[in-house]
Protein backbone atom coordinates (compact mmCIF):
# COMPACT_ATOMS: atom_id res chain seq x y z
CA UNK A 1 0.00 0.00 0.00
CA UNK A 2 1.31 3.34 -0.84
CA UNK A 3 2.43 5.67 2.16
CA UNK A 4 0.29 7.58 3.81
CA UNK A 5 -0.83 10.96 2.49
CA UNK A 6 -2.99 13.28 3.08
CA UNK A 7 -6.68 13.16 2.01
CA UNK A 8 -7.48 14.71 -1.41
CA UNK A 9 -8.98 18.00 0.32
CA UNK A 10 -5.48 18.96 1.57
CA UNK A 11 -6.27 18.23 4.83
CA UNK A 12 -3.32 16.48 7.50
CA UNK A 13 -4.19 13.34 9.83
CA UNK A 14 -4.89 15.67 12.84
CA UNK A 15 -7.42 18.17 11.26
CA UNK A 16 -10.73 18.20 11.67
CA UNK A 17 -12.67 15.88 9.34
CA UNK A 18 -14.98 17.52 6.66
CA UNK A 19 -18.46 18.80 6.90
CA UNK A 20 -20.97 16.12 5.87
CA UNK A 21 -22.16 16.72 2.36
CA UNK A 22 -25.53 19.04 2.18
CA UNK A 23 -29.20 17.73 1.97
CA UNK A 24 -32.03 19.44 0.51
CA UNK A 25 -31.94 23.10 -0.78
CA UNK A 26 -28.56 23.65 -1.88
CA UNK A 27 -27.29 20.81 -2.79
CA UNK A 28 -25.39 19.63 -5.96
CA UNK A 29 -27.01 16.25 -5.70
CA UNK A 30 -30.16 14.56 -5.48
CA UNK A 31 -31.37 13.49 -1.89
CA UNK A 32 -31.64 9.66 -2.84
CA UNK A 33 -28.06 9.96 -4.13
CA UNK A 34 -26.68 11.78 -0.79
CA UNK A 35 -27.93 9.61 1.56
CA UNK A 36 -26.00 7.15 0.18
CA UNK A 37 -22.78 8.52 1.54
CA UNK A 38 -22.24 8.71 5.96
CA UNK A 39 -22.97 11.70 7.36
CA UNK A 40 -19.61 11.47 9.32
CA UNK A 41 -16.10 10.55 9.30
CA UNK A 42 -13.93 8.50 11.13
CA UNK A 43 -9.82 8.28 11.02
CA UNK A 44 -7.53 6.57 9.42
CA UNK A 45 -4.00 6.22 7.97
CA UNK A 46 -4.63 8.42 5.07
CA UNK A 47 -7.01 10.38 7.88
CA UNK A 48 -10.47 10.90 7.72
CA UNK A 49 -13.04 8.48 5.37
CA UNK A 50 -16.69 8.39 5.55
CA UNK A 51 -18.26 6.16 8.20
CA UNK A 52 -18.48 2.60 6.59
CA UNK A 53 -15.92 2.75 3.90
CA UNK A 54 -12.31 1.16 4.82
CA UNK A 55 -8.86 0.81 3.39
CA UNK A 56 -7.90 -1.70 1.57
CA UNK A 57 -6.29 -3.23 -1.68
CA UNK A 58 -7.49 -4.19 -4.93
CA UNK A 59 -6.59 -7.87 -4.36
CA UNK A 60 -9.83 -7.64 -1.78
CA UNK A 61 -11.75 -6.89 -4.76
CA UNK A 62 -9.91 -8.93 -7.44
CA UNK A 63 -8.24 -12.05 -8.47
CA UNK A 64 -4.40 -11.56 -10.09
CA UNK A 65 -3.80 -13.64 -13.28
CA UNK A 66 -6.73 -15.95 -12.34
CA UNK A 67 -6.39 -17.96 -15.92
CA UNK A 68 -4.37 -19.15 -18.47
CA UNK A 69 -3.99 -21.50 -21.73
CA UNK A 70 -1.64 -24.61 -20.73
CA UNK A 71 -0.29 -27.15 -23.51
CA UNK A 72 -2.84 -29.23 -22.89
CA UNK A 73 -5.93 -26.48 -22.48
CA UNK A 74 -5.77 -23.81 -25.10
CA UNK A 75 -7.95 -22.70 -28.06
CA UNK A 76 -6.74 -23.84 -32.20
CA UNK A 77 -6.65 -19.86 -32.44
CA UNK A 78 -6.30 -17.06 -31.07
CA UNK A 79 -6.87 -13.27 -30.88
CA UNK A 80 -3.90 -12.09 -29.02
CA UNK A 81 -3.48 -8.73 -27.45
CA UNK A 82 -0.06 -7.28 -26.36
CA UNK A 83 1.36 -4.25 -24.49
CA UNK A 84 2.62 -2.80 -27.90
CA UNK A 85 -0.89 -2.70 -29.35
CA UNK A 86 -2.80 -1.78 -25.69
CA UNK A 87 -2.74 2.44 -24.50
CA UNK A 88 -3.84 4.48 -22.36
CA UNK A 89 -7.55 2.40 -22.07
CA UNK A 90 -7.83 1.32 -26.03
CA UNK A 91 -6.70 -1.98 -27.21
CA UNK A 92 -5.71 -0.35 -30.47
CA UNK A 93 -5.12 -3.80 -32.63
CA UNK A 94 -5.90 -7.31 -32.16
CA UNK A 95 -3.66 -10.17 -34.17
CA UNK A 96 -4.73 -13.62 -34.93
CA UNK A 97 -2.61 -17.04 -34.30
CA UNK A 98 -3.09 -20.61 -34.60
CA UNK A 99 -2.02 -22.24 -31.18
CA UNK A 100 0.93 -23.35 -32.88
CA UNK A 101 2.82 -19.92 -34.28
CA UNK A 102 1.08 -18.05 -31.46
CA UNK A 103 4.27 -15.70 -29.13
CA UNK A 104 5.46 -17.92 -26.35
CA UNK A 105 3.75 -14.49 -24.06
CA UNK A 106 0.43 -15.44 -25.37
CA UNK A 107 -1.58 -16.91 -22.71
CA UNK A 108 -3.36 -14.80 -20.02
CA UNK A 109 -7.32 -15.94 -21.09
CA UNK A 110 -9.37 -12.39 -20.74
CA UNK A 111 -12.81 -11.98 -20.00
CA UNK A 112 -15.26 -9.05 -19.68
CA UNK A 113 -15.06 -7.05 -16.88
CA UNK A 114 -11.09 -8.16 -16.92
CA UNK A 115 -8.66 -4.78 -16.35
CA UNK A 116 -5.14 -5.54 -17.72
CA UNK A 117 -2.02 -3.61 -16.72
CA UNK A 118 1.52 -3.32 -18.75
CA UNK A 119 4.27 -4.54 -16.07
CA UNK A 120 6.77 -3.70 -18.45
CA UNK A 121 7.71 0.32 -18.51
CA UNK A 122 4.17 1.15 -16.38
CA UNK A 123 4.88 5.21 -17.71
CA UNK A 124 3.71 3.61 -21.27
CA UNK A 125 0.17 3.38 -19.84
CA UNK A 126 -0.24 0.26 -21.73
CA UNK A 127 -3.43 -0.50 -19.72
CA UNK A 128 -7.40 -1.46 -20.99
CA UNK A 129 -10.89 -2.57 -19.49
CA UNK A 130 -11.83 -5.69 -21.58
CA UNK A 131 -15.23 -6.15 -22.91
CA UNK A 132 -14.63 -8.43 -26.18
CA UNK A 133 -15.16 -12.56 -25.50
CA UNK A 134 -12.41 -14.88 -26.99
CA UNK A 135 -9.31 -12.51 -26.18
CA UNK A 136 -5.96 -13.83 -25.33
CA UNK A 137 -3.26 -11.29 -23.32
CA UNK A 138 0.43 -11.69 -22.84
CA UNK A 139 1.93 -12.44 -19.72
CA UNK A 140 3.34 -9.35 -19.64
CA UNK A 141 -0.11 -7.90 -18.40
CA UNK A 142 -1.11 -7.90 -14.69
CA UNK A 143 -4.74 -8.77 -14.99
CA UNK A 144 -7.03 -8.38 -12.48
CA UNK A 145 -10.46 -9.98 -12.36
CA UNK A 146 -13.16 -8.53 -10.46
CA UNK A 147 -14.45 -10.90 -7.79
CA UNK A 148 -17.50 -9.66 -8.51
CA UNK A 149 -18.63 -7.86 -11.52
CA UNK A 150 -20.11 -4.90 -9.04
CA UNK A 151 -16.58 -3.85 -8.58
CA UNK A 152 -14.98 -4.27 -12.31
CA UNK A 153 -15.29 -0.33 -13.25
CA UNK A 154 -13.89 0.69 -9.58
CA UNK A 155 -10.73 -2.00 -10.06
CA UNK A 156 -10.46 -0.56 -13.53
CA UNK A 157 -10.31 3.26 -12.74
CA UNK A 158 -8.09 2.96 -9.69
CA UNK A 159 -5.50 0.43 -11.20
CA UNK A 160 -5.30 2.82 -14.09
CA UNK A 161 -5.52 6.16 -12.15
CA UNK A 162 -2.98 8.30 -12.77
CA UNK A 163 -1.26 8.75 -9.12
CA UNK A 164 -1.48 4.88 -8.93
CA UNK A 165 0.66 4.72 -12.52
CA UNK A 166 3.17 7.35 -11.58
CA UNK A 167 3.36 5.19 -8.68
CA UNK A 168 4.15 1.83 -10.08
CA UNK A 169 6.43 4.14 -12.59
CA UNK A 170 8.76 5.05 -9.51
CA UNK A 171 8.68 1.52 -7.82
CA UNK A 172 9.88 0.05 -11.39
CA UNK A 173 13.21 -1.45 -12.06
CA UNK A 174 15.60 -3.29 -14.05
CA UNK A 175 18.63 -3.14 -16.80
CA UNK A 176 17.54 -3.97 -20.25
CA UNK A 177 14.24 -2.65 -19.22
CA UNK A 178 12.02 -1.71 -15.99
CA UNK A 179 9.15 -3.13 -14.85
CA UNK A 180 6.75 -4.03 -11.93
CA UNK A 181 5.46 -7.88 -10.13
CA UNK A 182 2.27 -8.46 -11.03
CA UNK A 183 1.11 -8.84 -7.60
CA UNK A 184 2.61 -4.85 -6.94
CA UNK A 185 -0.36 -3.82 -9.36
CA UNK A 186 -2.87 -5.96 -7.10
CA UNK A 187 -1.35 -4.64 -3.71
CA UNK A 188 -2.95 -0.86 -4.83
CA UNK A 189 -3.77 0.47 -1.78
CA UNK A 190 -7.16 1.68 -2.48
CA UNK A 191 -10.46 3.30 -0.03
CA UNK A 192 -13.85 1.23 -0.80
CA UNK A 193 -17.08 2.84 -0.54
CA UNK A 194 -19.70 0.96 1.19
CA UNK A 195 -21.73 -1.87 -0.94
CA UNK A 196 -24.46 0.61 -1.82
CA UNK A 197 -22.35 3.89 -3.32
CA UNK A 198 -20.29 0.94 -5.22
CA UNK A 199 -23.45 -0.26 -6.60
CA UNK A 200 -24.70 3.18 -7.83
CA UNK A 201 -21.07 3.68 -8.57
CA UNK A 202 -21.04 1.33 -10.79
CA UNK A 203 -24.87 1.65 -12.41
CA UNK A 204 -23.37 4.96 -14.01
CA UNK A 205 -19.80 4.51 -14.83
CA UNK A 206 -19.88 1.01 -15.84
CA UNK A 207 -21.91 1.46 -18.76
CA UNK A 208 -19.75 4.26 -19.82
CA UNK A 209 -16.36 2.44 -20.04
CA UNK A 210 -18.04 -0.22 -21.70
CA UNK A 211 -19.46 2.14 -24.15
CA UNK A 212 -15.99 3.72 -24.49
CA UNK A 213 -14.61 0.25 -25.25
CA UNK A 214 -16.87 -1.21 -28.01
CA UNK A 215 -16.26 2.23 -29.88
CA UNK A 216 -13.29 1.66 -30.00
CA UNK A 217 -13.37 -2.08 -31.21
CA UNK A 218 -15.92 -0.93 -33.85
CA UNK A 219 -13.12 1.65 -34.85
CA UNK A 220 -10.96 -1.26 -35.33
CA UNK A 221 -13.20 -3.17 -37.32
CA UNK A 222 -14.03 -0.38 -39.56
CA UNK A 223 -10.33 0.79 -40.36
CA UNK A 224 -9.55 -2.97 -41.08
CA UNK A 225 -12.78 -2.63 -43.73
CA UNK A 226 -10.89 0.49 -45.12
CA UNK A 227 -7.34 -0.67 -44.92
CA UNK A 228 -9.11 -3.72 -47.63
CA UNK A 229 -11.20 -2.37 -49.65
CA UNK A 230 -9.43 1.09 -50.14
CA UNK A 231 -6.67 -0.32 -52.35
CA UNK A 232 -9.11 -1.88 -54.73
CA UNK A 233 -10.25 1.29 -56.32
CA UNK A 234 -6.83 2.87 -56.24
CA UNK A 235 -5.48 -0.20 -58.28
CA UNK A 236 -8.28 -0.34 -60.57
CA UNK A 237 -9.12 -4.25 -59.33
CA UNK A 238 -13.06 -2.41 -58.04
CA UNK A 239 -14.45 -0.49 -60.51
CA UNK A 240 -17.90 2.10 -60.35
CA UNK A 241 -19.90 -0.51 -62.63
CA UNK A 242 -19.30 -3.32 -59.93
CA UNK A 243 -19.76 -1.50 -56.66
CA UNK A 244 -23.37 -0.89 -58.65
CA UNK A 245 -23.62 -4.90 -59.49
CA UNK A 246 -22.59 -5.19 -56.31
CA UNK A 247 -25.23 -2.77 -54.34
CA UNK A 248 -27.97 -3.40 -56.63
CA UNK A 249 -28.33 0.61 -57.55
CA UNK A 250 -26.49 3.38 -59.48
CA UNK A 251 -23.69 5.51 -57.44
Amino acid sequence: MPSPRPSPTGRGRNSSPPAPLPVGEGSILPDDILRLFPARFVDSELGPIPEGWRLGKLDDLSELNPESWTRSRHPSVIRYVDLSNTKWGKIESVKEYEWDHAPSRARRVLRPGDTIFGTVIPANGSYAFVTEEGLTGSTGFAMLRPRDLSSAAFVYLTATSKDNVERLARLAHGTAYTAVRPVMVANTGCISPNKNVLSVFTDVVHPLITMHAMNEQESRTLAALRNTLLPKPISGELRVPDVEKIIGRPL
